[in-house]
C-alpha cells in the first residue's frame, strides 16, 4: 500500500513503479471516477521513459493512446465501453502480444477479457483528499510478485 497526498506525489509513486515495469507487463488500474488512475498513469509513462506527464491524457474518447519511440507504452480506458465484446473488438488481445506495457484504466469491468498474470492497482479516494494505492500480482523486476 502507497499512501499519497497530492498529485505529484501519485506521479512520483507512478514513476517508481514505472522504472519496475517491463515489456509485456499488463496493469490494471481500478478505482472510482476521480480516483487518480490517469494521474498515476502520467507517472507509470513517465518512469518506462516513453513521455513527460504533461502530454499524457485520459484516452476516455479515442480510447487508445500510444506513448514511446518506438511505441513501448499503451494507455487504453475503458470507461465508454458497456460490453466485453466492445472491448476485445479494440484489439486488446493484439496489444497484449506486442513488447509493450499496456495500462488500462477501467480494466475492472471485464475481468473475462485477461490473462492471469497481470498487475492491478488499485486506488482509493480517501476523504482527506489522499489516495491509497494497493498493488496486487503481476511480475516484479525479477520475476517475482509484486504487492505480495
Amino acid at each position: 500500500m502507497i499512501r499519497t497526498g497530492s498529485e505529484e506525489e501519485t506521479i512520483a509513486a507512478g514513476v517508481a513503479l514505472g522504472r519496475r515495469l517491463r515489456p509485456g507487463t499488463l496493469v490494471l488500474l481500478m478505482g472510482e471516477l476521480g480516483a487518480g488512475k490517469t494521474t498515476l498513469a502520467k507517472g507509470i509513462v513517465k518512469g518506462l521513459g516513453a513521455a513527460e506527464p504533461e502530454e499524457v491524457s485520459s484516452p476516455t474518447f479515442t480510447l487508445i493512446h500510444e506513448y514511446g519511440e518506438p511505441v513501448r507504452v499503451y494507455h487504453v480506458d475503458l470507461y465508454r465501453l458497456e460490453t466485453a465484446a466492445e472491448a476485445f473488438a479494440l484489439g486488446l488481445e493484439e496489444l497484449l502480444e506486442r513488447e509493450a506495457v499496456v495500462l488500462v484504466e477501467w480494466g475492472e469491468k471485464f475481468p473475462e477479457l485477461w490473462p492471469r498474470e497481470r498487475l492491478e492497482v488499485r486506488l482509493h479516494r480517501l476523504p482527506d483528499e489522499a489516495r491509497l494505492i494497493e498493488l496486487r500480482g503481476g511480475p516484479g523486476p525479477e520475476g517475482g510478485e509484486m504487492g505480495d
